[in-house]
């Protein structure tokens, strides 16, 4: 998936266990065997190594050492994306298979094709409705329009009952408000994304993001 800048992504190796979290998370039937699925899979897996220190502690996106994904992998994903894509039928497993993709064909975080992903997104949005697909779109949109850009997407999903109460809406609007240099709204942001989510991983993650931001005191 997308999994831009903040997004938590699954920790393990285990395919099934994959499809059954990205499943889950888009409300997909993912079904093993399909190659754009497999391919799908196979970049997310890609950048296990990375997601995580030496501590245990979750490393987002942007700030892993993309040294340590699996180069392998990623050709090999990337080899059979071009492969199947123009015998496939345009759809959302070749979409986020695309925007897979193009995340790991980055070497640095900096050189991320931002519009490519955007454009993605929204042919995405055309075929799905899925609100964690507004979501990774607004952070895209942030990365190319500014933050104030994403925000702008992100107000509907406060109404949208499948993502209001979800701690990823609020990360994500954490993260676009500190872009945007609102260092208290961000603070409230994370802290209720760690109210919000099950995941400790997760919540120690949010709660540092938190602290980090705290007015120095007396």
């Amino acid at each position: 998936m997308g999994d831009p800048v903040v997004h938590f992504e699954i920790i393990g190796s285990d395919p099934a266990r994959l499809r059954e979290y990205y499943g889950a998370l888009f409300g997909w039937q993912f079904q093993v065997g399909d190659a754009v699925t497999e391919d799908v899979m196979l970049l997310i897996d890609a950048r296990r190594p990375a997601r995580t220190g030496a501590d245990g502690a979750l490393i987002p996106l942007a700030e892993q050492d993309r040294t340590r994904w699996d180069r392998a992998s990623i050709e090999e994903g990337i080899d059979l994306i071009t492969r199947t894509l123009p015998r496939a039928r345009l759809g959302p497993y070749q979409l986020q298979a695309a925007i897979a993709a193009v995340h790991a064909e980055a070497a640095h975080a900096g050189d991320t094709d931002w519009p490519q992903i955007v454009a993605l997104y929204q042919l995405l949005e055309r075929m799905d409705t899925n609100p964690v697909v507004t979501l990774n779109h607004a952070v895209a949109v942030a990365m190319v329009n500014g933050p104030h850009a994403g925000l702008a997407l992100l107000a509907p999903l406060d109404a949208d009952e499948r993502m209001s109460g979800h701690h990823r809406l609020h990360a994500v609007r954490a993260h676009l408000l500190e872009m945007a240099g609102d260092e208290e709204g961000a603070r409230s942001s994370y802290r209720t994304a760690a109210r919000l989510t099950t995941s400790l991983p997760e919540q120690r993650y949010l709660h540092g993001r938190a602290a980090r931001l705290a007015p120095p005191g007396p």
